[in-house]
């Protein structure tokens, strides 16, 4: 729910921020309830603070557990995780929307402006529209995803539960959830067990990278096919990046990783390791390879992508690819001294400098104030582990070394904060909060001061 690109009026748009962050409330709290039902856990005893955790989890499509989905959730709860899973990966008004349209019923401009800011489209013009495609177009690829892995998962598991499986696993996987259902094998393995399985691989990153390149990016593609000349400046800096960070990641990682986490490994699986390191940090939370057993240049370079995160209006988290590119841009206009940042022949507006700023440092502030409240709660834990955790929370990643179900109840509710803060989008937390703009009728001298 960043808000790199939204030109809206402050008093709208803070409107609608607060029906977003109470509807994402309202179904992380209904989520609890209904995992909490002895229905829902297979010991028949329903804990309030882990249903809690994993709804929000869920809900804000991170990854993070403190229970094993299979072991521990009924197929009930687990259907109730899968479908907040769907549900916070779309976005709660892009769905009723869609059903409003199948209904056919009117949807007023109020709705409309409201729908915006939920997609995080560029224009009000069209976007009922793009809330078709996106719904149908997201049904469409868990399908073919779903199928994709059928092929593998039926032969394993059995026809039902193979179905089953293929279908969880492919719209967690493009929502960019990262709950998985291989405790079947081993508690908290993840894909570990598919890890030279060149189908699951290629399959599970494609819908990671579908998932969190953006529903802007897919309109602009599906309208002007392989065009990219045509594309808004805005899908070319998203593809662009996505690109880049996706192969330079794959190589870092099977330079710091060759003798480390994919020593004894073939080099197929190296490379699909290498791939799918890469790619899963990007906020999707699945691990092919033990996340413990990184070297601490990979898990660097992991945290790194965790806070990068996908795309705005996409189903990922972190402070997005279009914020760290318009700083970067920014860094290097300074550099050469230019006034204008430019990018494919076009000139950013101040106002997204100033916000792709705010969501970076907010963004910074919540993972230094996060990491160092739970190290003071738990002294104990290695401080590399809390960072990596609390990135992977606020970052929406769900990646974890393995010491989420060491954390005690504060420091549970101090990662469920981070995970609802970076779903909904910390600058756009931070705007609830935020008073009536008013306009000053006298301005303060200016002074410079030395920076740098």
């Amino acid at each position: 729910m960043m808000l790199e690109f939204n030109n809206k009026k402050p008093k709208a748009r803070k409107s609608t921020t607060r029906l977003i962050a109470f509807g994402f409330a309202l179904i992380i709290l209904s989520g609890t309830l209904l995992l909490t039902l002895p229905i829902s856990n297979k010991s028949g005893r329903g804990n309030l603070l882990n249903s809690l955790f994993t709804a929000t989890s869920a809900t804000c499509v991170t990854g993070l557990v403190v229970a094993d989905t299979y072991q521990n959730w009924t197929v009930f709860g687990q259907l109730v995780i899968l479908c907040m899973i769907q549900v916070g990966g779309l976005g709660f008004m892009t769905i009723g929307a869609y059903i409003s349209v199948l209904l056919k019923k009117r949807i007023g401009l109020q709705e409309r402006e409201q729908l915006q800011e939920s997609v995080n489209t560029l224009e009000i013009a069209g976007v009922v529209r793009l809330v078709k495609k996106i719904v149908q177009g997201a049904l469409c690829i868990e399908g073919l995803g779903a199928v994709l892995l059928a092929c593998r998962f039926v032969p394993r598991f059995g026809p039902v539960r193979g179905i089953y499986f293929s279908i969880f696993h492919a719209v967690s996987a493009f929502c960019n959830g990262g709950f998985d259902l291989m405790g079947v094998n081993e508690a908290y393995s993840s894909l570990v067990a598919f890890e030279g399985d060149i189908v699951v691989n290629l399959v599970v990153v494609t819908l990671i990278l579908v998932g969190g390149i953006g529903f802007i990016v897919w309109d602009d593609v599906a309208r002007h096919k392989w065009h990219f000349r045509k594309y808004l400046l805005h899908s070319k800096i998203v593809i662009t990046t996505t690109l880049i960070l996706t192969a330079v990641g794959t190589v870092l990682f099977l330079i710091t990783e060759n003798q480390a986490a994919f020593a004894g490994m073939s080099p197929l699986e190296k490379f699909l390791g290498a791939l799918f390191s890469s790619v899963t940090p990007r906020t999707a939370g699945f691990n092919s390879v033990d996340t413990a057993a990184l070297s601490n240049s990979g898990k660097l370079i992991t945290m790194v992508m965790m806070f990068i995160g996908g795309s705005p209006g996409s189903t990922a988290g972190g402070v997005k690819t279009t914020s760290m590119v318009v700083l970067l841009f920014y860094a290097v206009a300074m550099i050469r001294n230019r006034e204008d940042i430019n990018l494919f022949g076009r000139r950013l507006a101040d106002e997204v400098v100033k916000k792709a700023n705010a969501v970076v440092i907010i963004n910074s502030t919540l993972t230094i104030t996060a990491t160092a409240a739970i190290m003071t709660l738990q002294p104990l834990l290695n401080f590399e582990d809390v960072l990596f955790e609390v990135l992977s929370a606020i970052g929406t990643a769900g990646m974890t070394v393995g010491i989420t179900r060491d954390l005690n109840t504060i420091s549970r509710v101090i990662i469920i904060v981070l995970m609802y803060c970076g779903r909904l989008g910390s600058l756009s937390f931070a705007l609830i909060f935020a008073q009536k703009k008013n306009a000053a009728s006298v301005r303060q001298p200016q002074e410079k001061i030395i920076v740098g």
